[in-house]
């Protein structure tokens, strides 16, 4: 099992910056793709942004721009960095994990943290 835990949410306002956490425990030796998904009101899950160990990204077209993913293997650990924030871009924000780097193309992972909330509002 891989345990995933999220922090650094919170409310910003527009314009504003935050920066996402996910540190990895567990059986992390096989884990190869990182991300983040959201899901706001109403919205079904939709991917934000992943990465493979080896450093491949993939980024929603909404984010590009705007939002930059990296990772620290030493430390099992994802970041996202948002900045220019929107209201549009308020959600809970969840760390994603799995084996195989073709799952950084969207479509889910195999392991979930709790989510943490992101609310941009002025």
């Amino acid at each position: 099992q891989v345990q995933l835990v999220e922090s650094g949410g919170g409310l910003v306002q527009p314009g504003g910056s935050l920066r996402l956490s996910c540190a990895a425990s567990g059986s992390i030796f096989s884990i190869n793709a990182m991300g983040w998904y959201r899901q706001a009101p109403g919205e079904q899950r939709e991917l934000v942004a992943a990465i493979t160990s080896g450093g491949s990204t993939n980024y929603a077209d909404s984010v590009k721009g705007r939002f930059t993913i990296s990772r620290d293997n030493a430390k099992n650990t994802v970041y996202l960095q948002m900045n220019s924030l929107k209201p549009k871009d308020t959600a809970v924000y969840y760390c994603a994990a799995d084996f195989t780097a073709s799952s950084i193309a969207g479509g889910g992972m195999n392991y979930w943290g709790k989510g943490t909330l992101v609310t941009v509002s002025s």
